[in-house]
């Protein structure tokens, strides 16, 4: 989860060395769901998650999202606690979506599943990123289908070094990777150009033939050429197609 230092309302401070522990805890967690790593919507995890991630007790996880419940950042029902943040992530074309064939976060008719590891990457990955056989990186698998089963979608990331090292939310992912934790990496892209990096990207689609699927393998890299992340996206053309729509803003 990421770091922020930014103030954002009355309750939470910049300094906050003074103040109690709950405070502190308080304005991180403000600062990860500013970050958009939880974006406005999204449950939180759970107070003895959030008790471990931060090294506090539940009774001060419970105070700190007090703090942030009272100015409306955070809202709580039945099913748990999730971000309220007014607006929301930048705005990315569809079709830069992350991963590239995901479906939209608030689409009712798909159950997605993510995870993230820290291991050796497939070797075309690893040759694609320039990464030295057997060297581990950040993997993000993600899998999407209808609630009726129709409309499999699965995707593999693999992450070069450089993207580690210039994109500070996703270097931090290799502390959390192998959790429970579902990771929210939706905003990969946007954290990318937030880092002052220009996304290049290529898609390259091809049938297999040994299924009814297509292949769609993107390849992202900077305005430097160096390769950022790679991702291969299979989805089943039995049940639907992929559909890339994106939106240019009229002329300044």
């Amino acid at each position: 989860m990421a770091r922020s230092t930014t103030p954002t309302t009355p309750h939470v401070h910049p300094r906050s060395d003074d103040r109690p522990l709950y405070w502190r805890i308080a304005k991180e967690l403000l600062g990860e769901l500013r970050d958009g790593t939880i974006a406005p919507g999204e449950r939180l995890p759970g107070e003895r998650q959030l008790a471990g991630h931060f090294g506090v007790s539940r009774e001060t996880v419970r105070q700190a999202l007090e703090v942030l419940r009272r100015d409306g950042l955070v809202e709580t029902d039945r099913r748990g606690s999730h971000a309220a943040l007014p607006g929301g992530p930048l705005g990315t074309p569809s079709f830069l979506a992350f991963p590239v064939g995901a479906r939209p976060a608030d689409d009712p008719s798909a159950v997605a599943r993510a995870a993230v590891s820290w291991e050796t990457p497939p070797p075309e990955h690893a040759e694609a990123l320039g990464l030295a056989p057997h060297r581990p990186t950040l993997v993000h698998r993600y899998e999407s289908a209808r609630t009726d089963g129709r409309g499999l979608r699965t995707a593999v990331t693999s992450f070069s070094a450089v993207a580690l090292a210039e994109v500070e939310e996703l270097a931090r992912y290799r502390d959390r990777a192998d959790t429970s934790t579902s990771p929210e990496l939706r905003r990969a892209y946007d954290w990318m150009r937030r880092a002052g990096l220009t996304l290049h990207h290529r898609d390259c689609i091809t049938h297999l033939d040994d299924a009814p699927s297509m292949l769609v393998t993107r390849r992202v890299h900077d305005q430097y050429a160096r390769p950022l992340e790679i991702t291969d996206l299979v989805v089943d053309t039995r049940r639907e197609a992929l559909v890339y729509a994106f939106t240019l803003p009229a002329a300044g």
